[in-house]
């Protein structure tokens, strides 16, 4: 069932990617693949399973999916590549690329704290269904007239679906581009890696069903206060809907990145590299920005540039590790010291909101072999 290969060392690794596929039936894995660079040499290159719940199409090596949030954290490598280049800076008030976005008392509200969940618009106040989170420049606008739910840069608080509009919106302000248009020009293309923003019709093939988890959150039974209600609810996602050609085809940076493990794994080893980022760039996107309790998710993830730093150890032992995870299981990340980069692409969605037990188990086994080694 598991092809591939592991390099002499990280053995552990086939090992906990093959467990994945023996656990209980919420988090059991049905398709996945897993691919770990260290010092830009591949490491491991792993995949299994099936694209369909029926089990009748097997993953091979170039399957992509729907990668949910964790098109963040590539979408943050993209706005740190205009940051290097001296098109933007952190410390830019979004207002001074994207004049409208002023209104209601954000004028001073900088980039960094766009980026690191800080700036008040976890979700949208005007009814926004998910067709219409298709339309950027609506979704735009609604985010440009809308008053901030908190003084900004005082509190953090997830920005599940917004990120993805506020930052596809800066991008194509400072460079004329959508970040569907910048990703591959810039940075994928470069990284030759497999991954998409807006899928193209001809690589439809190629992607695997997102498969709902057996035991999903049901919203209606948290208890919720102003930010999760925004966030999580503002508009409220059906994963299925993940399987629509509209979906797929669509660029939206906070939810539908569709990729392959290699394709993650290959972009966070271009950051590490010097191939797309500078080091001094690189230290200033993995620099934390806002360490608190996040008031959606509860926990704090060391928000820095749109990536979390490995406070909460999710991303294995590393502490510097920084990243970005997604609904449902997948998870990109990096670590310099060790020079680690690494990409897990599931499609079967398991029951916790964040803190899924296989990525989770394969981080520590992934930085555990490379600590050993």
């Amino acid at each position: 069932m598991i092809e591939g290969f592991v390099a002499q060392g990280f053995e552990a690794v086939r090992d906990a990617f093959a467990a994945n596929f023996e656990r209980p039936l919420a988090y059991r894995e049905v398709g996945a693949s897993l691919a770990v660079y260290r010092c830009s040499e591949c490491v491991v290159d792993l995949w299994g399973g099936h694209r369909d719940r029926e089990g009748s199409v097997p993953w091979t090596r170039d399957t992509l999916v729907n990668l949910w949030s964790t098109t963040k954290g590539i979408a943050a490598i993209c706005v740190a590549i205009l940051v290097d280049r001296g098109r933007l800076r952190y410390e830019d008030r979004v207002a001074d690329h994207w004049p409208e976005f002023a209104a209601q008392g954000k004028a001073e509200i900088t980039v960094a704290q766009l980026l690191s969940h800080q700036a008040g618009l976890p979700g949208f106040v005007e009814p926004t269904s998910v067709d219409e989170l298709f339309d950027q420049p609506l979704c735009a606008d609604r985010l440009a007239r809308q008053a901030p739910l908190w003084e900004p840069g005082t509190v953090n608080g997830y920005h599940a679906a917004t990120w993805g509009t506020l930052v596809a919106e800066i991008v194509r302000r400072v460079d004329g581009r959508t970040l569907g248009q910048f990703l591959p020009d810039e940075l994928a293309g470069p990284a030759q890696a497999d991954f998409w923003l807006g899928l193209p019709q001809n690589l439809a093939a190629r992607v695997a069903d997102i498969i709902p988890s057996q035991e999903p959150v049901d919203l209606d039974t948290l208890d919720m206060n102003p930010a999760m209600q925004l966030a999580l609810a503002s508009p409220q996602l059906d994963p299925i809907r993940a399987n629509a050609p509209d979906w797929r085809s669509a660029e939206l940076p906070a939810l539908n990145g569709h990729g392959s493990a290699q394709g993650i794994a290959r972009i966070y080893a271009a950051a590490l590299s010097g191939a797309v980022l500078s080091e001094q760039t690189l230290e200033a996107m993995t620099a934390i920005a806002a360490d608190r309790t996040d008031q959606v998710l509860g926990f704090n993830p060391q928000w820095a540039m749109g990536l979390m730093v490995n406070g909460s150890s999710a991303m294995g032992p590393a502490r510097a590790a920084f990243g970005h995870g997604g609904w449902g299981g997948s998870v990109g990340c990096a670590d310099r010291e060790s020079g680690i980069a690494m990409g897990y692409a599931p499609n079967h969605m398991g029951a916790d909101l964040v803190g899924d037990p296989r990525a989770i188990s394969l981080c520590h086994a992934v930085f555990g072999c490379a600590s050993a080694a």
